[in-house]
């Protein structure tokens, strides 16, 4: 050893979760974590971090190998990710020559940052609460600092870099704007529905290429104290006799100016033994890997799995939290004597102890249950392990696709949940939706979320339930086209029967509020918060629960339609019955008769439409069932309206009468209206109210309306004349009303118009038929009276010609009639969705292909029937002309 100079390297890492400092190398957690303190010289420090002298890049490695173990059992005690916590390695070296009175020096800190939470544009979008991840916010600090000082490395005028505005900042400020060098590694996404998210990553990114920072030796004279030390230190390093210390020191930063000072050797010959014991501990855990069972951790981080072994050894053993426990675990959900593991006759089986939550490969058990070589395990909330079984069960498996996703697919298909039930058809190169599938991710992400969510309000006795719903699922839009699936969170109150939804990006913001709050009852502080700042919490609100679909095709042809149709909730199943109305009418309001229908919906082209939607009543609904203080609400808009017509609420009622009546009125119907009718369906969707929820409005504020009162629809020509001219709201008005007159005038002419063309025709039939007869067989005298037998056969023949386009008519109405009764049933056959239950599957099929038949029958008895009411017309019509003759 050259006695002229020294060399020191010392290893510390610390993690940094909820603005709380953990060191990562002491087993001793400090309630709300180590404090970062600051001195005028040293700048800002963690007080009492651990800092470990090291000789080699082996030890170093084992260093950060240790420190991963107590990352991973602090993230299961703490209910948190690995991925939610930033992690700093600070590896300093040192050089102190004894002869020049001169130290140099100098740190590596090694950052790994946490992942920004993939939500929408934040996450308490929506939410009253604050954003709840505060991951997010150091990350936007460490981006305000990372401006700060490109904009200052641009030459641009920077009044403050806001270094402490959190904790990250703080201990990275050196590493930052200071005396440094510094390199960011940025990961991102090759996918598309990562867009958003790796363009802001990328932007982070070309921020920090912008910073300048001129790097220089770190070299200081060393102060009269110090060449005192240096020189015992120059004695002791002989034979002198190491005495009991510490088998670390503390850093610089870490005890501050006043620190006493211990010698390098003292401490390198401390470190050296816990090498030793570690080295041995290490090698004894191998051995007992290759000869005994065990549980190896699986955690959502790929760094942190496997991390974990928990040996079963022969006999029975207790595992749970409880430190008289065999196996000792920790974790949400995990109780004092969780379950039982017994190893007897090369057999390992597991037993949960009373209610404890256990899953064996994604089925949760009650009873004792035999594992094989590579179960999966799970108990509690989501804590996860992989069983590794005896030697003689182990070949050479790939462990690798053992991973958390793994665990969650099972868990997902268990419980029933597919990309096939979420809805995914295939598209025509045989590929899956990819909007579903990123659907069915987030399910996966958010499942051991909501399980973790239901412990802590179990725990905290919150009596709130959470379960994940898939909005859309089996709703569609007005064309019967499938709508954009997005998961939601259903929260009930098991108490007062509150129900509230959702959306993903609240419930994460929620989530991390609720961790804030259950990690504060752990430590023993009071839990007790304000209504409107706990997160378990949430005003009352309406919450929407299903859809019907009414078909207007009827409407097209001026035939009037009464229907019970389903309202279906976002599982496809039947939530209520609508009773509804559709009447084509005058602008009196009278149900126009069967005269008035129309064999082509072109007919009515340029022509004005009345029609009223009458909801009846609602029958049967869930909703209210479940709770007799309840009330429900219906909303529906039509073709182009501007807002959503609600009827009034009604409360305490299981079969609510409705009875609220509306006439729409369409001055000019359009081609794109007329197109409207037969293709699209009016969606009412039926909202749930609950004691305390405001109910939602009844007003009709915007909407243009006639003269008697009656909502106008297919106003896009109408609205293109009012906004062509600069007029004033007197005059817009004035305008309108003789709009309104001239369009009247104009239907009446028409009318007029289309009656004498009618008649004319019908005149000039009859006169063809009649006439080159009798004046090739009659006296030219008799022209006269041949004359009057011709208006006389015109009229036999006019009545008759109407009759027959009344039983047109009426065949066409009963044919549309059935065919909505037949894609009501298409509908419902097509939302029906297969049993969990196995033994339930054959009934299923049985009960599947009877509708099956049944929708045949209707559709082809249907058909057979206009066939029929057409032939029958038609010789009808036949036989009549023949006579005519």
């Amino acid at each position: 050893m050259d006695f002229k100079w020294i060399k020191m390297v010392t290893f510390s890492m610390l993690e940094i979760y909820n603005e709380q400092v953990r060191d990562l190398l002491s087993r001793t957690k400090k309630p709300g974590g180590l404090k970062v303190r600051e001195d005028h010289q040293l700048g800002f420090y963690v007080e009492g971090l651990k800092s470990v002298p090291c000789e080699n890049y082996a030890q170093i490695e084992r260093l950060m190998e240790q420190g991963t173990k107590v990352r991973t059992t602090a993230s299961t005690n703490m209910n948190t990710s690995s991925s939610r916590s930033h992690m700093v390695i600070t590896i300093q070296f040192k050089q102190v020559f004894l002869d020049r009175d001169l130290t140099k020096q100098s740190s590596i800190n090694l950052v790994d940052l946490a992942g920004s939470e993939r939500q929408k544009s934040s996450g308490s979008e929506g939410d009253r609460l604050k954003e709840g991840s505060r991951v997010n916010l150091s990350l936007t600090n460490l981006g305000n600092v990372i401006s700060a000082l490109a904009d200052a490395a641009l030459g641009k005028k920077v009044l403050h870099v806001p270094y402490r505005d959190s904790v990250l900042t703080k201990l990275l400020q050196s590493a930052l704007g200071g005396n440094s060098r510094t390199a960011l590694i940025a990961a991102i996404s090759p996918a598309d529905i990562c867009y958003e998210e790796t363009l802001s990553t990328l932007r982070y990114a070309e921020r920090a290429k912008k910073i300048r920072n001129k790097a220089v030796v770190n070299t200081s004279k060393l102060m009269r104290e110090s060449r005192a030390e240096n020189s015992k230190l120059l004695l002791r390093c002989g034979n002198s006799r190491i005495t009991e210390q510490p088998a670390y020191w503390p850093a610089e930063r870490g005890l501050g100016p006043r620190a006493p000072q211990r010698t390098w050797a003292h401490l390198l010959a401390r470190a050296r033994e816990e090498w030793r014991q570690q080295y041995e501990a290490v090698a004894q855990e191998r051995q007992m890997m290759k000869t005994s069972p065990h549980l190896l951790n699986i955690n959502e981080d790929p760094q942190l799995t496997g991390v974990l072994k928990y040996f079963i050894q022969a006999g029975s053993c207790d595992a749970g939290q409880s430190a008289s426990n065999a196996i000792t675990l920790q974790g949400l959900g995990i109780s004092d004597k969780h379950a039982s593991f017994t190893n007897l006759d090369g057999q390992v089986a597991v037993t949960p102890h009373s209610k404890c939550k256990v899953v064996v490969n994604g089925v949760p058990i009650t009873t004792k249950t035999r594992l094989q070589h590579l179960d999966r395990i799970i108990l509690g909330s989501n804590s996860a392990y992989l069983y590794i079984g005896f030697p003689s069960e182990r070949g050479n498996e790939d462990l690798g696709r053992f991973d958390y996703d793994f665990f969650q697919l099972e868990r997902a298909a268990a419980e029933g949940v597919s990309v096939d039930k979420l809805g995914a058809g295939n598209s025509g190169d045989g590929k899956a939706d990819p909007s579903v599938l990123a659907v069915f991710q987030d399910y996966l992400k958010l499942m051991p979320l909501v399980a973790e969510a239901n412990q802590m309000s179990e725990e905290l006795k919150k009596e709130l339930k959470m379960e994940l719903k898939v909005k859309n699922l089996a709703s569609s839009d007005s064309r019967g086209y499938d709508l954009q699936k997005e998961v939601m969170v259903k929260v009930t109150n098991q108490r007062t029967h509150e129900v509230w939804m959702w959306s993903k990006a609240k419930f994460i913001n929620r989530k991390f509020l609720m961790e804030e709050l259950y990690q504060s009852f752990l430590d023993g502080e009071d839990r007790h918060v304000a209504q409107e700042d706990d997160p378990f919490w949430d005003p009352a609100e309406a919450i929407h629960l299903g859809s019907a679909h009414i078909w207007l095709q009827s409407l097209a042809y001026c035939m009037e339609m009464e229907e019970q149709v389903e309202f279906l909730n976002c599982d496809g199943l039947e939530e209520a019955v609508l009773h509804v109305h559709v009447t084509p009418c005058s602008p009196a309001g009278q149900a126009c008769g069967e005269e008035d229908v129309v064999t082509d919906p072109w007919e009515l082209l340029g022509k004005r439409m009345d029609f009223q939607i009458h909801i009846v009543r609602c029958l049967g609904a869930q909703w209210l069932k479940e709770d007799a203080e309840r009330g429900i609400q219906m909303g529906y808009k039509i073709y182009d309206l501007p807002h959503t017509l609600y009827t009034k609420p009604v409360w305490k009622v299981v079969n609510p009468q409705i009875e609220e009546s509306v006439q729409f009125t369409a001055l000019n119907a359009s081609q794109d209206f007329l197109n409207y009718l037969q293709t699209n369906a009016l969606i009412v969707d039926l909202w749930g109210l609950q004691e305390g929820c405001t109910a939602l409005s009844c007003s009709q504020p915007g909407l243009m309306v006639t003269g008697e009162g009656h909502i106008l629809v297919d106003t896009k020509k109408t609205a293109t004349v009012m906004d062509t001219g600069q007029t004033t709201p007197t005059q817009t008005s004035e305008l309108y009303l003789k709009l309104l007159k001239l369009e009247r005038e104009t239907e009446l002419l028409r009318n007029i118009n289309r009656a004498l063309r009618e008649e004319n025709v019908s005149l000039r039939e009859s006169l063809e038929k009649t006439g080159p007869r009798q004046q090739a067989h009659k006296h030219p005298d008799t022209l006269k009276i041949s004359g009057m037998t011709t208006d006389r056969e015109m009229n036999q023949v006019c009545p008759q010609q109407a009759s027959y386009d009344g039983e047109f008519a009426k065949a066409l109405k009963v044919f549309y009639q059935s065919m909505n009764v037949t894609r009501g049933q298409f509908l419902k056959l097509r939302h029906y969705k297969p049993p969990e239950d196995d033994h339930m599957l054959r009934p299923f099929v049985l009960q599947q292909s009877q509708m099956l038949r049944d929708f045949g029958d209707l559709l082809e008895s249907s058909l057979w029937k206009l066939k029929n009411d057409v032939a029958l017309i038609v010789k009808k019509k036949r036989e009549c002309l023949l006579q005519g003759e």
